[in-house]
């Protein structure tokens, strides 16, 4: 699968920009605060519906506009589609594919499937379990888009459980409808954590064999979900198969209603999969906190490399896009990423100066400067480019 044409109107610094991109490498290189990085940022976001740099979309609707647009023409296995998502300010995103409006933007997912290599990435290794819980639903929705709506259902039921809790008190000892939520809560969790479990379980080989590629000398790696919940780690351990959904959704209620009085007493969900996380052991202990900075580097490499080999393993040829991360990397670790690009169908690079990009990824190369692309066309030729905007 690649991408071979992206346009965007008024996203990020952008007023407009319309590219074209071929299989193999493209490398935008540019100077801080150009924009490139908002140019494959649009084409993450029609991915998984986010942001790889901000948590919300009104960052993404630039300044003074009222809404975004974000166009890209896909090939996969020689069929083109047309996926379209306008971002609004203040109302519901809208999709289309092939110019006919869908029902839900979530009806594009898999449309566009990317890898993203970030500097933000060092937060998978030294972060808060919410990032590693992303980076596991993104890569979930990656694989099946059908987890996007698995995920909106319990972030739903968890939002409504949680309003509660913080009334329950008042309730006068009547919690029938907690009971109620409670149910619904952990069957959606159940759900989730089922479809973490065996991501998990697949994803391990391919970060321990990457990080073993990008860091021969370290010790060995591993990655494990880890429920709050010790009863899940439990039959998550005892059989080598992921357990049933209807025995994770027992363990869950049965969690919900030890811890009860206690939730009600805080007032918040202390059950679920939105207190897990992905543990990250490096040698005998935990990543976090103990791996120096080339280790954490390396392991949220591994981390990004691994979830590029699963899915191209399972026949899901993503997009693999390298956001001005090789400045950060020692030379060992970039022939190593540049060794994986190489395997990929399209990647798309951005740098601050071409001479950070690894000799390997030769290909097409754009100059981003001052609210225009140009496509370097050899001899010092240039096409003509594009007006943006002013950097937001």
């Amino acid at each position: 699968m690649y991408v071979r044409a992206l346009s965007v109107t008024d996203f990020r610094s952008w007023s407009h920009a319309d590219l074209t991109f071929a299989p193999g490498v493209s490398v935008l290189v540019g100077a801080n605060g150009q924009g490139k990085t908002n140019l494959v940022e649009a084409v993450g976001y029609l991915a998984t519906l986010s942001s790889h740099r901000v948590a919300g979309d009104a960052p993404l609707i630039r300044r003074g506009a009222a809404a975004a647009t974000v166009r890209a023409v896909v090939v996969n296995e020689g069929r083109e589609l047309t996926v379209q998502v306008e971002i609004a300010a203040g109302r519901a995103n809208r999709a289309r594919v092939n110019r006919a409006p869908v029902r839900s933007p979530r009806e594009v997912l898999g449309i566009v499937r990317t890898v993203v290599f970030a500097p933000e990435d060092l937060a998978l290794v030294r972060g808060d379990p919410g990032e590693r819980r992303r980076f596991l639903d993104d890569l979930l929705v990656a694989r099946a888009p059908r987890w996007a709506g698995a995920r909106a259902d319990y972030d739903k039921v968890l939002r409504q459980r949680s309003a509660l809790l913080k009334t329950a008190r008042h309730a006068r000892g009547d919690t029938s409808t907690l009971d109620v939520w409670d149910a619904h809560l952990a069957r959606a969790g159940a759900v989730l954590v089922a479809g973490r479990l065996e991501l998990a379980a697949a994803l391990a080989p391919h970060v321990r064999d990457a990080y073993a590629e990008v860091a021969p000398e370290s010790v060995a790696v591993d990655a494990r979900y880890r429920s709050k919940v010790a009863t899940v780690d439990e039959i998550g351990v005892a059989g080598a198969d992921v357990p049933p959904v209807e025995d994770l959704e027992v363990v869950l209620l049965e969690e919900m209603r030890r811890r009860r009085r206690q939730e009600i007493e805080r007032g918040v969900c202390l059950v679920g999969p939105h207190r897990d996380d992905l543990e990250l052991v490096l040698g005998e202990g935990p990543a976090k906190g103990y791996a120096s900075h080339g280790e954490s580097w390396s392991m949220a490499l591994a981390l990004r490399l691994g979830g590029f080999e699963l899915l191209r393993g399972e026949g899901s040829e993503p997009v693999l896009v390298l956001d001005d991360v090789f400045a950060e990397l020692d030379v060992r670790r970039r022939r190593a990423l540049a060794r994986t690009a190489g395997r990929a169908e399209q990647v798309l690079v951005t740098a601050a100066v071409d001479d950070d990009v690894p000799g390997e990824l030769q290909g097409a190369r754009y100059v981003v400067d001052s609210g225009t692309v140009s496509e370097i066309l050899g001899a010092g030729r240039t096409t003509g480019g594009v007006t943006g905007g002013p950097e937001a």
